[in-house]
């Protein structure tokens, strides 16, 4: 069978995001149509002349609406900044994309400032769900997981800070990965932590995600090789991770370990009283809150009537916390980072449900309390990730019909090829 251009594969994305039927006015804040037609177009004359720029080439890539590109106003996801100066210059993720021969087509919808878990946008719509378009897609990356999910592209780039990559990718049944903090440049995305945000992509594949991370980090890519499940060593945690899992999630999770333990991986048990340490070391505010607001404080001064109240409320929740409690906050994570640096030495990865819940209904979180609680659910495993400065991936489960649930793998800090090749293994078994 002949291979499908660039071009071709472009238009038929095109086609997916132009679908009246379909989510793409609400998943595509901006397209590059023109651009990526240009751009396929140069994939396929250096295909015809035997070049490549990598395993990237001609792929199509939807950018998170974060992200610079030189020009434009960043509006990351708000009214509040459409009046804001353009960007000088790309991001340098959107660079080295673009070098690595990737067709960006759109800028994709997300949750106000990358601030809750939902996926909801009352600016510019929230994209409704693949598997049910009353349900929210999960945030902040919503638009990356719905675009990759509905074939508007081929991967999707997102930002993850407490779970903004690898909540959507659950909810919407594609992997999404959170790499490292050190190896990816924030240069030109902009910031919700400092301390915790982290870029990655959004694939309906593990060997997408990796070779999109590897050229994010400015990595040679790398062969995806699936180590041997037979005898690899895999931790469930005990507690806090399993709590609250609903009746399609619960099974599911079973389900995997049980196929791992049938294909030779040691599962242990873990108990990890580590992980309920964040919830302390956060409790007057979280490094989110406290950070947005002081990068937040003077566009509040003039647009606080701009913001989804949601989202400001939890921005300003950093309002009150002094530079005294901010570097106590700062100096016991970096404890609790060696820490659980050291604990998960003996083991190749961590094992949990990516989320407790599947996608709530847009209807029912009109009600603040159950808004609350399920906001907290959704981040409350993956954000563990960000805190402890691991490297994650989330893999989604095996379903018949139903709601997409997703599995997730923690590794330790600058274990990245080595997770890749473990969600691979643990890819090709639930496949």
């Amino acid at each position: 069978m002949a291979q499908t251009s660039a071009r071709d594969h472009l238009e038929a994305c095109l086609e997916q995001i132009n679908d009246p039927r379909g989510e793409g006015a609400r998943t595509c804040l901006t397209v590059y149509a023109a651009a990526a037609r240009t751009a396929a177009d140069a994939a396929d004359a250096r295909a015809r002349s035997g070049q490549s720029l990598g395993p990237l080439d001609g792929k199509v890539v939807a950018v998170k609406d974060l992200f610079d590109v030189q020009g434009e106003t960043t509006r990351a996801g708000s009214i509040a900044l459409r009046d804001a100066p353009p960007a000088k210059q790309d991001a340098v993720i959107v660079e080295r994309l673009r070098a690595a021969g990737a067709v960006i087509v759109a800028k994709t919808n997300m949750s106000e400032f990358a601030f809750t878990a939902f996926g909801i946008n009352p600016h510019y719509g929230t994209p409704g769900n693949p598997a049910d378009r009353a349900r929210v897609p999960g945030g902040s990356s919503s638009g990356s997981a719905v675009a990759a999910a509905d074939f508007m592209c081929d991967i999707g780039i997102g930002s993850d800070t407490g779970g903004s990559c690898r909540i959507p990718a659950a909810l919407c049944g594609v992997a999404g990965y959170k790499p490292s903090k050190f190896r990816i440049p924030t240069d030109g995305a902009f910031p919700l932590s400092y301390t915790l945000d982290s870029i990655g992509p959004l694939a309906r594949s593990v060997a997408d995600c990796a070779i999109t991370d590897a050229v994010l980090a400015g990595e040679t890519v790398r062969p995806l090789e699936p180590v041997s499940l037979g005898g690899l060593r895999l931790g469930v945690p005990q507690g806090l991770p399993l709590r609250d899992m609903d009746a399609t999630v619960q099974p599911r999770f079973a389900a995997a370990i049980a196929a791992l333990g049938r294909a030779g991986t040691r599962i242990t048990e873990e108990s990890l009283p580590i992980l309920e340490e964040p919830a302390r070391v956060q409790q007057e505010a979280s490094f989110s809150s406290v950070e947005s607001y002081a990068i937040h404080r003077q566009l509040l001064a003039g647009h606080a009537n701009q913001y989804d109240p949601m989202v400001r409320s939890r921005i300003e929740a950093g309002r009150g916390i002094s530079a005294a409690d901010y570097i106590a906050m700062q100096r016991r994570r970096a404890e609790l980072v060696r820490e659980m640096d050291e604990r998960l030495s003996g083991l190749d990865a961590l094992i949990m449900p990516t989320v407790p819940i599947v996608a709530p209904t847009i209807a029912e979180l009109s009600d603040a309390g159950i808004a609350r609680q399920k906001n907290l659910l959704l981040l409350r495993n993956p954000a563990l990730a960000n805190f402890f400065d691991l490297c994650a991936i989330s893999l989604p489960l095996p379903r018949e019909g139903g709601l997409p649930t997703g599995l997730m793998l923690f590794a330790r800090n600058g274990q990245d090829h080595r997770l890749f090749g473990i969600a691979a293994a643990v890819e090709r078994l639930l496949a």
